[in-house]
Order: C-alpha cells, then sequence, then structure tokens
C-alpha cells in the first residue's frame, strides 16, 4: 500500500517530532504550520499567537506498519489532550491539541480515537478536529530538531525524554528505539 499522511498538532513541534521519528512505520515527520490565517508565516509570528495557526507535525507513514488509529492512539497517549490551547508551559492557540484529516476517513478515525481518548480521561479531551488548510514548512532548523540542537536545550530535554519513555513503555513494540534494544 502507498505511504499515506497525517497532520496533528500537540503542542512544540520539536517535542512531538521527536516522539513520532521513533514510531516503526513513520518514514518521515516534518514540522510546520496550519490552521492560521497568514501566508507563509515565521516561527516569530507563530510564537506570537497571532497567525492563528497550529505548530504542527506532517507525519508519512507505512500504513502496512502502523495504522492511522495506532499513529492517533500514540498522539494522545505522548502529549495531554486535556489542556486547552497549551501544552505544559507553552501557551496559546499555537500549542493547541488538533487534528487536521486528510479525508473522510481520516475525519471518522478522528473522531472515534476522540472518543477513545475522552474515555481514558474521564470526558475532557479537547482536542479539535479542524479542516486541513495550507502547509507551511517550518524553517530548516526545526526539522529533526531533536536530533540536533534539542539535546542541548534545556527545554527539550525537560520535555522529550519523559515523552519517548511513555512512547517506549506503552508502545514498545510501536518504537523504533525500543525494538532496537530488544
Amino acid at each position: 500500500m502507498a505511504e499515506q499522511v497525517a497532520i496533528l498538532a500537540g503542542g512544540c513541534f520539536w517535542c512531538t517530532e521527536a516522539v513520532f521519528l521513533d514510531v516503526v512505520g513513520v518514514t518521515k515527520v516534518e514540522s510546520g504550520y496550519t490552521g492560521g490565517s497568514v501566508a507563509n508565516p515565521t516561527y516569530k509570528q507563530v510564537c506570537g499567537g497571532d497567525t492563528g495557526h497550529a505548530e504542527a507535525i506532517r507525519i508519512t507513514f507505512d500504513p502496512d506498519q502502523l495504522s492511522y488509529d495506532d499513529l492517533l492512539d500514540i498522539f494522545f497517549a505522548t502529549h495531554d489532550p486535556t489542556q486547552l490551547n497549551r501544552q505544559g508551559n507553552d501557551v496559546g492557540t499555537q500549542y493547541r491539541s488538533a487534528i487536521f484529516p486528510l479525508d473522510g476517513d481520516q475525519e471518522r478515525k478522528a473522531r472515534e480515537a476522540i472518543e477513545r481518548a475522552n474515555a481514558e480521561n474521564g470526558g475532557r479531551t479537547v482536542t479539535t478536529i479542524e479542516p486541513l488548510g495550507e502547509w507551511y514548512p517550518a524553517e530548516d532548523y526545526h526539522q529533526d530538531y531533536w536530533a540536533g540542537e534539542g539535546q542541548r536545550n534545556p527545554y527539550c530535554m525537560a520535555v522529550i525524554p519523559p515523552k519517548l519513555q511513555k512512547l517506549r513503555k506503552s508502545f514498545r513494540a510501536r518504537a523504533k528505539s525500543a525494538a532496537a534494544t530488544a
């Protein structure tokens, strides 16, 4: 089967990108911006919170190795879908929890995943399903940030390792790094 694409926003894209780069079946993760009103926004503009964009990731994956349902379950487990317009200390609509379905099937599965997340979170899930807007790749220095600058960035060092640990613990068979150490 041909590769598929998913677009998700779950807070800082450095953090969500690091998680999904470690998922078996994911072939590419690109950080970027979507869901806003400004064409070709910059990181500074998006961080200002005035463009309407979310920091998001565009995940390319092999559906023979990773289903969209499993991808969404990992998404919900590795960020806090109960915080409105924030993840930890990152506050603003640019850090919202959102799914941007590419078609009707993804939208249906996103609704089902939100129902599952609500069951696990006492009905407190605030993740939105938003129409797919224009995708704007983030500046080059944001791509694969964890492997480069991220491991020297105190913010990333505080946020990303716990997310990766949760992935490796809860989805051991899905984590590339867990498979490598097994």
